[in-house]
């Protein structure tokens, strides 16, 4: 009889509240191809022609990587924030509570914030780009992944190695 219950109260629920959270996932899939093909053009447009073809396609990888991570994790937040009262979470309490601890972890976090100011200016000044060969921090190697917060190296030996942007004082570029 229990069963029975669960199931009749189970139902109503996926009609209304089921839908529009497979309604949102949708939607935020949909926005995020949306705004990958419209960044890659964007970004394509906004090259300057002068340059080779593969400076050219690298500077737009790299470009396209930072903006697409970037925007897609606000367009998962704001889905999160969509879907967490169709559960019946009341999300006022949660974004308080989220701005207290982002308060908190703000002050805690000036490296963080460093990261993302110095990733900001590699990546505006065209200082390296994915494919390049650069020497940091007494590492050598080639750029794998640039984001806002770090850069990742392939070392000769083919260890990875993730250097946070604050760090980066000094670089070495050894390829064009």
């Amino acid at each position: 009889m229990e069963v029975r219950n669960i199931v009749e109260n189970l139902i109503p629920w996926l009609l209304n509240h089921g839908i529009k959270i497979v309604l949102i996932l949708v939607v935020a899939g949909l926005i995020n191809r949306f705004l990958k093909t419209f960044i890659t053009k964007a970004v394509r447009g906004n090259i300057k022609n002068h340059i080779s073809e593969e400076e050219k396609r690298r500077r737009v990888e790299t470009l396209v990587s930072v903006f697409e991570g970037t925007f897609k994790f606000i367009v998962w937040i704001a889905a999160l924030l969509m879907i967490l009262p169709e559960f019946g979470l009341n999300i006022t309490a949660v974004l308080a509570g989220v701005g207290v601890v982002g308060l908190a972890v703000g002050m805690a976090a000036r490296n963080i914030v460093s990261d993302f100011i110095s990733g900001l200016f590699i990546i505006l000044e065209n200082q390296y780009r994915i494919g390049d060969t650069i020497k940091v921090v007494n590492i050598e190697g080639e750029v794998k992944e640039i984001t806002l917060r770090r850069t990742i190296i392939k070392d000769k030996e083919g260890v990875f190695h993730s250097i946070p942007n604050s760090k980066i004082n000094i670089v070495s570029k050894k390829s064009q």
